[in-house]
């Protein structure tokens, strides 16, 4: 078995640098976005004050799927993630173009999303720039970033990841302040609207606050550079989903 698995690794092609915690700041980056931001008053719609319970909910159907990730990731150590699962399933080279192709537009789609909304909403909060040019130059950056390695890219991500978090900490922090100095009403967190039944708001409400836990199968794409990853890919996956869940329910 040992020979098999060293003989399996001397046929990769890319450098195993992700060790198991940066892959856990890893998917915890791309978990943690802008979706728990904006959803917050769509959930409180759905649910009133008890934000937590479709939360918690969207948390568990999350790591259900993880469940899947994990199982194939860990069986199919190879960079291309869906693209790879397709063809092993199906046996079917022309499918398995097709799922990595509709990969690659959803993502080709959704950064060019983040980068206008990065150049027009916020940067010219703080300088003057054609938003077109700002996001061009912006994934010029990120670009040039990842060309140059997988450890510089993991290690900025690193830092991404602590500042998106530390907003979300950021809130915890007041709010705890605030309730400590006897703020706020805690019974509020399990009033529902009146004009619906609490189950199905939160089925509804758990629809919704799924978005804010996708982010995780973009993992699949690095596997080949993860080392061990067996072993690593199924802790920091499980474990990033996780402490997302409690942050986003706190």
């Amino acid at each position: 078995m040992a020979e098999i698995r060293e003989a399996h690794q001397s046929q990769d092609k890319l450098r195993r640098g992700i060790t198991g915690p940066l892959l856990f700041v890893f998917i915890l980056g791309d978990v943690l976005g802008a979706g728990i931001y904006a959803l917050m008053g769509v959930l409180s719609a759905e649910v009133g004050d008890a934000l937590w319970a479709p939360l918690l909910v969207a948390l568990a159907l999350a790591l259900l799927t993880a469940g899947s990730y994990a199982e194939l990731v860990t069986k199919y150590p190879r960079a291309g993630g869906a693209a790879v699962f397709a063809e092993r399933a199906f046996k079917a080279k022309w499918l398995s173009f097709l799922v990595g192709f509709s990969m690659l537009a959803a993502g080709v789609v959704s950064a060019a999303g983040l980068a206008l909304a990065f150049a027009g909403d916020y940067l010219t909060s703080f300088i003057d720039a054609p938003p077109t040019l700002a996001a061009v130059v912006f994934l010029a950056l990120v670009a040039a970033l990842n060309a140059r390695g997988i450890r510089e890219s993991m290690r900025t991500n690193m830092v991404m990841t602590c500042i998106e978090l530390s907003g979300l900490v950021i809130v915890i922090v007041a709010v705890a302040i605030m309730m400590g100095s006897g703020g706020g009403d805690v019974s509020r967190v399990g009033q529902f609207p009146t004009d619906t039944s609490p189950a199905i708001a939160v089925l509804g409400g758990a629809i919704i606050a799924y978005y804010s836990f996708v982010g995780f199968e973009t993992s699949a794409n690095i596997i080949e550079e993860v080392t061990a990853p067996s072993r690593v890919y199924p802790r920091a996956l499980f474990g990033s989903l996780i402490v997302a869940g409690i942050v986003y329910v706190l």
